[in-house]
């Protein structure tokens, strides 16, 4: 039998052949080349500017472009339309698809198929970037995405997954769109080695997506940096989220999701490093939170949640709450602000830390008191309550605080 698969997969690559198009062959059209195509045929597109309107794929093909050519929808048409299995897109600059806010004209988008391959490609100034519908089992890797809208109304998203699973998101640099990755209904997938920056809303943008896997990625200078909601099972390792700043920005929002994992990422210089509502189990362990406005809201909604052994330096508030029932627990962190000693030289502290501040509790209640913020009555209240808790809860507390930073 594997014989017999051999022979017929040799038979199938020597009847391959391959198109190409361009200025000094005999095909000038893309459409055309594509249409004389075979299953399983080779069209290459040499480099030059291609205004076709909507290009469709409906084989099974490999379409290659050499020196980047430009495929232009001149904000009329959605540039490239992919309805077959297996189709390779790699070395294309996909540029000004149409703007409808109804059916959502994409530079490049897929169509309830599967194993479709889309890398080496520039996609700039379009509605979305690249959109996956109903697919399974396909790759989006090494593409960079910009767009220039300024309003989120006038912008898609960068790379866009609906109702789709085992999908691979790798490398891929995404600039200036409305969210910069969005996932909904999404399953099994991994995003990886990806860079968002400067999108209006979010760096990724994530729900009802379960058992998704988010690695090594950077999260920067974003409306908000990533949104996870109505979801579980998921895993977030070696991220950044840096420079999320405005009025109700965060590095990394959670509502409502629970059973996951959030491990070895770093939070700096966002307006809330995490914002947690809504959420219950999840795992926080060995981030580094530096120089945010709070490193962690966690709203009175969530429960069951473990923090340990994280690094909190520099942030204006480490943590901060909207209730006084406290149902997470915190253990093994390091607090730049503990005042705490280790007689027995163990490396944990002998006094418990209360990481939540008065100052942050009467703030969460009344945003303005933040004027008297660095005032010696505030200093002085704060003191006070660290002798004599009476405001914040006495069950807010890391009974075993580290007395040197984690080497994360």
């Amino acid at each position: 039998m594997k014989y017999l698969v051999a022979f017929l997969f040799l038979s199938f690559s020597l009847h391959a052949t391959t198109i190409h198009v361009g200025k000094k062959y005999t095909v000038k059209s893309v459409k055309k080349g594509i249409a004389l195509a075979k299953v399983g045929d080779t069209v290459i597109v040499h480099g030059g500017l291609y205004r076709e309107g909507n290009i469709s794929i409906k084989k099974k093909i490999v379409f290659l472009g050499k020196n980047l050519p430009i495929l232009d929808g001149q904000k009329k048409h959605e540039v490239l339309s992919i309805y077959a299995d297996s189709v390779v897109v790699d070395g294309f600059k996909i540029i000004k698809s149409a703007y409808a806010t109804i059916t959502d004209p994409c530079g490049i988008k897929v169509y309830n198929r599967n194993h479709v391959i889309i890398q080496n490609n520039v996609l700039d100034d379009n509605f979305f970037g690249i959109y996956l519908q109903n697919c399974q089992s396909c790759t989006i890797k090494n593409n960079y995405l910009r767009a220039y809208g300024k309003e989120e109304q006038q912008l898609g998203n960068g790379i866009h997954c609906w109702k789709s699973n085992d999908i691979l998101i790798i490398a891929n640099r995404i600039d200036g769109h409305r969210d910069g990755i969005y996932f909904e209904f999404v399953y099994d997938s991994l995003i990886w080695r990806n860079i968002s920056v400067n999108n209006i809303r979010y760096g990724l943008h994530f729900m009802f997506s379960h058992s998704d896997t988010y690695i090594t990625n950077v999260f920067k200078k974003n409306g908000a940096g990533v949104a996870v909601m109505y979801t579980k099972n998921v895993k977030m390792f070696n991220n950044y989220f840096e420079e999320n700043w405005g009025d109700s920005a965060y590095g990394l929002l959670l509502k409502d999701i629970s059973d996951s994992y959030i491990f070895n990422n770093r939070f700096a210089r966002n307006t809330s490093g995490i914002y947690m509502e809504g959420t219950s189990r999840i795992k926080v362990e060995k981030n580094i939170f530096e120089s945010n406005g709070w490193g962690m809201k966690i709203q009175a909604s969530c429960m069951d949640n473990e923090i340990v052994n994280n690094n909190y330096l520099k942030n204006t508030f480490d943590i901060s709450t909207n209730g006084s029932l406290v149902l997470n627990s915190f253990n093994s962190n390091y607090w730049d602000k503990y005042e705490g000693y280790d007689l027995d030289k163990n490396g944990i502290g002998d006094v418990p830390y209360h990481p939540l501040s008065l100052f942050a509790v009467l703030t969460e209640k009344t945003p303005s008191a933040m004027l008297l913020y660095r005032s010696f009555m505030i200093t002085l209240l704060d003191k006070s309550e660290k002798v004599l808790p009476s405001i914040t809860p006495d069950n807010f507390i890391d009974k075993t605080p580290l007395m040197k930073s984690l080497p994360l």
